[in-house]
């Protein structure tokens, strides 16, 4: 495997478990794709190591559980500023 992309990997892992942050965002940090950072933590990573692999798989499922939740609430932010006046839509 390429040095560089282990190193991406290793750093997808510290995000992910470290700051719990979302595909999406680690994907904006690292400017690759979301594919990218799926591809890494979902195929790559089970070949580099097996037992953080089952760490971050334990987050991402806790991640999808929450989706509904976050998108329902960034739909009521949004309806409350249209609501205030704040944003037009």
């Amino acid at each position: 495997m390429n040095n560089k992309i282990y190193k991406r990997i290793l750093k997808e892992v510290s995000y992910i478990l470290n700051g719990n942050l979302t595909i999406r965002q680690i994907a904006s940090i690292l400017n690759v794709s979301k594919s990218t950072v799926h591809k890494d933590l979902h195929e790559r990573l089970y070949y580099i190591d097996k037992e953080t692999f089952k760490k971050v798989n334990i987050v991402l499922k806790k991640h999808l559980e929450n989706r509904h939740i976050n998108g329902g609430n960034a739909t009521k932010i949004k309806y409350e500023k249209i609501r205030k006046g704040m944003i037009s839509c």
